[in-house]
């Protein structure tokens, strides 16, 4: 007597059953009610909404935004010059040197951007000029060279572990074996360190790039003209105070989203090697990856 029902396995094959996940589908329901009460709260607020589009292109605005680029930029450009330096001092076998990296990190990891920011824009208060020189001080500590002073060497400081953390990552033998064939130690660390150690070094740089152009804001408080700044200054006039803010908000995100979208391709650069063929197609081709991982579960 066969006591197999028509749906049983046969031969002992093993069905696989999907497990369900009513929870996600409870979560996801959650986080759509926020999201339609978040945007009718927003429909139902005292915000002129033709205010946003109004200024996104005035003349201020944009000269904010290509300001919060160069400063982003030359600070960025700074910050990776003093890791690179400071994180080759923390290897140093000399003390005196690997203390002046470690003090360096302690100082300015330890203290705010912003009071960086301030005791650059007011170091004339105590030195009137430039030591040695008798410029003033004012003519020289402008805001730019405030913001970009402080920026910049706040960020060597985070950057000084990141590559770090990068050179530390490469074998140890292969510095062995270039030490062993008469490489200097500068060359070594030119010709086989650093180009493995960007690897390491690219993703999170990338990020703090990204925070820099964020950070950047915080240079409103020295009076240079970054992009909220230059929506302080429109509102100070025209009393729209949220319709402004929300102006840059909606600039910081396409410069945030532009940047990222060039992370992504620059990590790729430098992880070609490991690349699976065919399992890339950019942002894009993850995005759907993504959503047919999903399906298969």
């Amino acid at each position: 007597m066969n006591t197999q029902g028509t749906d049983s396995p046969a031969g002992g094959d093993i069905v696989a059953v999907p497990v369900r996940h009513p929870w996600r589908w409870v979560g996801a329901g959650v986080v759509l009610v926020l999201l339609v009460g978040l945007i009718w709260a927003f429909s139902q607020a005292s915000i002129d909404w033709s205010v946003p589009p109004k200024y996104f292109f005035q003349s201020q605005v944009l000269k904010g935004m290509g300001n919060t680029l160069l400063i982003s930029v030359l600070a960025q450009v700074v910050g990776v010059a003093l890791g690179i330096l400071v994180a080759v001092m923390r290897q140093s076998d000399n003390w005196v040197t690997r203390g002046v990296a470690e003090f360096y990190i302690w100082l300015f990891r330890g203290t705010p951007v912003l009071v960086q920011l301030m005791i650059w824009y007011n170091l004339s208060l105590v030195f009137p000029t430039v030591p040695g020189t008798g410029i003033p001080m004012n003519s020289v500590m402008t805001p730019f060279t405030a913001a970009l002073l402080g920026l910049g060497i706040n960020e060597g400081a985070y950057m000084a572990e990141i590559v770090r953390s990068g050179i530390q990552s490469v074998d140890k033998g292969q510095v062995e074996a270039a030490s062993a064939l008469g490489m200097s130690r500068t060359h070594t660390m030119r010709r086989i360190v650093l180009p493995q150690a960007m690897r390491v070094i690219i993703p999170p740089t990338g990020n703090e790039f990204i925070n820099m152009l964020k950070t950047s804001s915080l240079a409103y408080s020295i009076q240079y003209l970054e992009l909220l700044q230059a929506a302080v200054r429109i509102y100070s006039n025209t009393l729209q105070v949220i319709e402004m803010l929300i102006t840059v908000s909606a600039w910081y995100l396409i410069l945030t989203t532009v940047f990222s979208i060039a992370q992504y391709y620059l990590e790729r650069y430098f992880n070609r090697s490991d690349q699976e063929s065919g399992q890339d197609g950019g942002p894009l081709g993850a995005v759907k990856r993504n959503l047919k991982f999903g399906r298969q579960e």
